[in-house]
């Protein structure tokens, strides 16, 4: 149980710390122990830090001026002190080599004793105080840019099936729905699957322009474009939709897509990607790229073999962020041999995010009617699902509408019950 509510609290400390991606910047740390040495390199490897060319030495504060009275300063400078030397003398003859525009972090030391007001006078953008892990680092360099400049803070949240027609497509759009409508939140739904994409017929939308005229575009995608090609499905929900067509082979670099994601990073709060289940350089690096995973597996051992291996390898990918997160989608299918969500669990040695039971009429009344769960049963507990998933997702706490009470529509009927009685004339029992 301890282990659980670990899982949990560690959990809601990843979804609360969300740290954005740095455009592309030149990052030089001068470090003064092995340790924060290590932290920095290990943190240019850090998928937040991908376009940030980074180099570390060692030296600290003395380096640094060194190096710099004979040479450009970069975008970032990250600079140790170890206590040893009075830091605002160091910083003032940092100041006389280093570039306008330039920022800095200073990883501090217990032992230091200047005023932090009298750092940032000195231009220090950001004080942390040591020792360092790989993780401090990535956050102190991100918030540099996100904070002042409002620049790519949008969240991104990947979901793919651990095997073909597992219904990842479906929880992918009534999750960005979801979010859309009980949150608030203006979000913003990619169709990755252009052959066979279904985002436009489960939105019963039929745009004329996607996806498609974003990655094959010559030119690079800007907002203005991303504006026309977006179509609008509710106030706070769009969709760059599939063409869902075949006269052309989709093949992608592994980078195609990044343009078209940072750009929207810049003006959407939240970018739900459908991503399709294939195992290729674009996919792997949207799932990679994204601040939240969720694998969406049906209860058998293709779904337990394939989520495992998905597992394995994000989490060793992405070292710094919070594990992917699974879902178990069509549990309880009549006549099917299935393996138990408790057995599921065990082998992933993780919850979890849910468990979607199998409704055949539920779900494909709404793909039929392109229309989502809620809209077609409002009170049901896939609904409520959705919404538990939605909130954890966007790391935006509980959704703004109360969880509906099981209790609820009892008492109103028992209310109404004992109204009528008391309204009802009066009559003599003999």
């Amino acid at each position: 149980m301890s282990g659980t509510n670990e899982e949990e609290a560690d959990d809601v400390r990843h979804v609360e710390d969300h740290i954005a991606p740095v455009p592309r910047i030149s990052v030089q740390a001068f470090c003064e122990t092995d340790q924060t040495l290590a932290a920095v390199k290990a943190a240019g490897e850090d998928r937040r830090l991908g376009k940030a060319h980074l180099t570390a030495k060692p030296g600290g504060l003395a380096a640094a001026i060194e190096a710099y009275g004979s040479m450009p300063t970069p975008n970032v400078i990250v600079i140790e002190s170890d206590g040893t030397r009075d830091i605002l003398e160091g910083l003032d003859d940092l100041a006389g080599v280093c570039d306008p525009g330039t920022r800095v972090v200073v990883i501090g030391n217990p032992n230091d004793t200047a005023p932090y007001r009298e750092l940032v006078r000195r231009g220090v953008n950001d004080y942390v105080v040591g020792p360092v892990e790989t993780i401090d680092v990535v956050r102190s360099i991100c918030s540099l840019f996100s904070a002042s400049e409002a620049m790519i803070t949008g969240r991104v949240i990947a979901v793919v099936g651990a095997k073909g027609g597992v219904g990842a497509s479906t929880v992918a759009h009534n999750l960005a729905w979801t979010i859309a409508r009980d949150l608030a939140l203006d979000s913003v739904v990619i169709d990755l699957d252009l052959a066979f994409g279904t985002a436009g017929l489960d939105y019963n939308q039929d745009p004329v322009q996607g996806i498609a005229n974003a990655v094959l575009s010559q030119e690079r995608p800007d907002t203005a474009l991303m504006e026309r090609l977006l179509a609008k499905c509710t106030d706070h929900l769009s969709l760059l939709a599939a063409p869902a067509a075949l006269d052309r082979v989709y093949d992608f670099g592994a980078e195609a897509f990044d343009a078209i994601f940072d750009t929207l990073r810049m003006t959407t709060p939240c970018i739900v990607l459908d991503v399709p289940h294939q195992w290729s350089g674009w996919t792997r690096r949207a799932l990679i790229g994204a601040d939240d995973i969720l694998i969406v597996a049906e209860p058998d051992l293709a779904n337990l073999r394939n989520t495992k291996n998905m597992l394995n390898v994000l989490k060793a990918a992405r070292p710094n962020d919070r594990p992917p997160l699974y879902l178990v989608n069509r549990t309880g299918m009549p006549k099917r041999q299935e393996i138990e969500v408790k057995a599921f669990a065990k082998t992933m040695e993780s919850q979890p995010i849910a468990a979607i039971p199998f409704d055949s009429k539920l779900f494909s009344t709404a793909a039929n009617n392109g229309q989502m769960i809620a809209e077609v049963a409002k009170n049901h507990r896939t609904s409520e699902t959705f919404q538990d998933m939605a909130s954890r997702l966007a790391g935006r706490g509980e959704p703004r509408k109360a969880k509906r009470s099981l209790l609820g529509p009892l008492l109103k009927k028992l209310k109404a019950k004992t109204a009528r009685r008391e309204s009802a004339p009066y009559r003599k029992v003999s």
